[in-house]
C-alpha cells in the first residue's frame, strides 16, 4: 500500500525525530492520500513546512504539543494541544514549524486536490465554501483555516486508530471511514431539513439500502468505500455521511453487526466452533474476533450458543 518513494520522501522531512513518524494508511503520489501518525519530542525547532505536498489540502489533529502554519502578517494558525485544523499547499512551500522541547503528537491526513475533485464532484454544493473553493477554485493558492478545538467524536476517533481490523480486506474502509469522521468537522456545510427536499431523501435512503445489500453479499471480502460509491452512484464521502445520517452507525460499524449476526447464526447451528464461525466472516484473529463478538452480541462467543434467543438489533 505504501510505495517506496512516498515513505523515502516522508522519512527525509522526519529524519530527525524518527521513528516518530508512521504511515497509518495511503500513499499520497500513488493514491492521493495519506494518513499518518506523529509521536516525538525535538530539543529543537522543527521545520514541519518540508512535509508538506504541493497541490494538497491537509488536516491536522494536534493530541499534544505547539506548532504553527503560515507565515506572521500573512494566513497563520497556532496549533496548541487538543486543536485541529486545515490548510492548502499550492506550488510554493507553505512555512510550519513545530516548537523545541516539545512532545509532539498529531495525526496527519493529506490529499491531493485532484483526489479531492474526483471523490467530490458529485457533491460540490455540500462542501465549506471555503474547502469547496480550495477544491475547486481557479486559483493556485495556500490557505490557512483557524485551527478550532477538537469535537469529543474527533478526539475518539483519533484514539481508534491505534487498533485497525486486523482483516487487511476490511483495513481500506475501515480506514477510509475513520478519515471522513475526522475532516466531517471542516468538510461540510449545515443543511436546513426544511430546504432538503423528499428526492433527495429517497434516493439517499435507496443508496443506503444498496449499500446494506453489498456489504451483505460478501462479509470475507467486503468492497472497498469506492467501490460502495461506484455502485451507488455518489462519492465515498457522501455515501459514508448519509449512511451514518439514516442507519445511525458508519459503514464499517454495520459491516461488524453484520458479521457478527452472521457468526450468531453459525454457531447457534451447532456446526461450526469459534474459529471456523471467525474464519466464515472474515476474521483471521481469533482474539480480534472474540472482542468483536463479545462487544456487539453480549457475551462470548463460546458460551453464545446457549443464549439462542438474542437478538441483534441493527
Amino acid at each position: 500500500m505504501i510505495s517506496s518513494e512516498a515513505t523515502h520522501a516522508e522519512h527525509g522531512a522526519w529524519s530527525g525525530v524518527t521513528p516518530g513518524w508512521r504511515q497509518l494508511y495511503g500513499d499520497f503520489d500513488r493514491l492521493g492520500l495519506s494518513i499518518e501518525w506523529h509521536d516525538f519530542h525535538t530539543e529543537r525547532a522543527l521545520d514541519w513546512g518540508r512535509s508538506f505536498h504541493p497541490r494538497s489540502l491537509e488536516f491536522c489533529l494536534n493530541l499534544e504539543g505547539r506548532g504553527a502554519v503560515g507565515a506572521r502578517g500573512q494566513a497563520w494558525s497556532d496549533y496548541l494541544p487538543g486543536n485541529s485544523g486545515y490548510y492548502a499547499i499550492a506550488d510554493e512551500p507553505l512555512p510550519a514549524s513545530r516548537q523545541a522541547h516539545d512532545h509532539h503528537q498529531f495525526v496527519t491526513l493529506e490529499f491531493s486536490r485532484g483526489h479531492l475533485q474526483k471523490q467530490f464532484v458529485q457533491n460540490e454544493a455540500d462542501l465549506e465554501p471555503e474547502i469547496r473553493r480550495v477544491v475547486f477554485g481557479d486559483k493556485d493558492e495556500s490557505v490557512v483555516a483557524l485551527a478550532r478545538p477538537m469535537s469529543i467524536q474527533q478526539r475518539d476517533v483519533v484514539a481508534s486508530l491505534a487498533e485497525p481490523p486486523v482483516a487487511k480486506a476490511a483495513q481500506i474502509l475501515w480506514y477510509q471511514s475513520k478519515a471522513l469522521e475526522l475532516m466531517a468537522h471542516f468538510l461540510f456545510a449545515p443543511k436546513d431539513p426544511e430546504f432538503f427536499c423528499m428526492r433527495q431523501k429517497r434516493v439517499a435512503r435507496d443508496r443506503v439500502q444498496r449499500t446494506k445489500e453489498l456489504l451483505a453479499r460478501d462479509l470475507t471480502n467486503p468492497p472497498t468505500l469506492e467501490m460502495l460509491g461506484q455502485e451507488v452512484g455518489c462519492s465515498p464521502f457522501y455515501l459514508s455521511r448519509i449512511f451514518s445520517r439514516e442507519v445511525g452507525l458508519t459503514i464499517p460499524q454495520y459491516l461488524r453487526n453484520l458479521r457478527m449476526e452472521r457468526a450468531a447464526e453459525l454457531l447457534r447451528t451447532g456446526r461450526y466452533n469459534v474459529t471456523e464461525a471467525a474464519t466464515e466472516v472474515g476474521y483471521s484473529s481469533l482474539s480480534h474476533f472474540s472482542k468483536a463478538f463479545c462487544e456487539t452480541i453480549g457475551c462470548c462467543p463460546v458460551l453464545y450458543p446457549a443464549a439462542k434467543n438474542v437478538v441483534l438489533d441493527r
